[in-house]
């Protein structure tokens, strides 16, 4: 309630709140006072610059009209459309506050007692909730944050690639040679990668001999751990396997590529970690989180890029809501129910945390 207070204490008898209803090419404003009054008609522009101009132009007239001194923009922050505006707001010093969305969706239907949804309306209640404070005050992440939260996601994104790359050869592996998972149990190994690119079929392996499968890993840089048992076992198990027999060109084909993808993914990941833990060292307090055993600089890299610089929270309960990981509870007269955590807050924060305790918890 004190935060809400705080916010409240912003929002004066001369003050415009002007509320924009975010959408991918047109938005549409509506302007209101501190009473809830509707100040003139609602303003539909592109998310362009030229309308970006319209649209500030069209705030001034409305406080000179109105003899309003101060003003603040509220939006909903819907997807990735809202922040090209609210960073134009910013760069003219005029203030923007966020709006959650679920809290559009649940107070909609108290301006006119009807489900009804349009970008008026919608504009209309955003500015409604920020007339009575609740909205929260966005904060960009600046210089080396903007960057790490960059590259963070960016190795998110790649992950997520990889992992369905990793599904993909899994299944063919499964339909054309699924005995060779029982003689590499991972196929990411130097000498499965190298089997793979070489002869990835049972007729390819079945075309050589043992010793000459022995010879080829020695020529493509596999020096150690396979020999002769591994070369038998893996002719053994082509000359046995159950894999299908047709459309061979077309199958050779598609693991190239996808080896050829996963490789590529590999050389990025590893530029982009290296990137990151460059950047690390120029993040204060970023050395020492490193120091705790268990934790990563991957770890400390999604936990900054989450949060941001830690000097801008006064509590760390700040941070634990952020996540989503504020206790709720569910109590009325002599009912007491389950207690649990929100998991309103940024998802991808929750899961590093739980992830980072989860190992730092287990017995050494």
């Amino acid at each position: 309630m004190i935060a809400q207070n705080r916010k409240l204490a912003t929002i004066n008898d001369s003050t415009l709140i002007v509320a924009v209803d975010i959408a991918s090419q047109k938005h549409v404003a509506r302007a209101i006072n501190w009473r809830g009054h509707i100040l003139g008609e609602p303003l539909i522009f592109d998310n362009r610059l030229e309308r970006f101009e319209v649209f500030l132009q069209w705030i001034r007239q409305l406080q000179a009209k109105h003899g309003l001194v101060d003003v603040v923009v509220g939006m909903e922050p819907t997807g990735h459309y809202w922040l090209n505006l609210a960073t134009y707001l910013r760069a003219c010093d005029v203030p923007v506050a966020l709006v959650n969305p679920f809290h559009v969706k649940q107070t909609k239907e108290f301006v006119d007692n009807s489900p009804t949804k349009n970008d008026r309306k919608d504009a209309l209640v955003i500015g409604k909730l920020i007339k009575d404070g609740y909205f929260v005050i966005p904060t960009w992440p600046q210089g080396v944050f903007a960057e790490l939260r960059g590259l963070v996601h960016l190795r998110h994104q790649l992950m997520k690639n990889l992992q369905r790359l990793h599904a993909r050869i899994r299944r063919w592996l499964d339909q054309y040679f699924p005995e060779f998972l029982d003689v590499f149990p991972d196929w990411e190994s130097k000498t499965a990668l190298v089997s793979l690119r070489l002869f990835p079929l049972p007729q390819d392996v079945c075309a050589y001999t043992s010793e000459e499968l022995v010879r080829l890993w020695r020529e493509h840089g596999v020096q150690r751990a396979v020999g002769l048992a591994r070369a038998r076992s893996l002719h053994a198990s082509a000359e046995r396997s159950i894999g299908l027999t047709q459309g061979l060109h077309a199958a050779r084909l598609s693991l190239h590529c996808w080896l050829q993808e996963y490789d590529l993914l590999r050389q990025q990941l590893e530029e982009i970690e290296q990137a990151i833990a460059e950047l690390l060292k120029r993040i204060p307090g970023a050395m020492e989180m490193l120091s705790i055993p268990g934790v990563s600089e991957m770890t400390v890299a999604g936990f900054l890029a989450e949060t941001g610089d830690l000097r801008q929270y006064r509590d760390w309960r700040q941070i634990r809501k952020l996540a989503g990981l504020n206790i709720v509870e569910n109590r009325s007269g002599k009912h007491v129910g389950k207690t649990r955590i929100s998991k309103r807050g940024r998802a991808r924060l929750r899961a590093l945390l739980y992830r980072c305790v989860f190992v730092l918890s287990r017995p050494v």
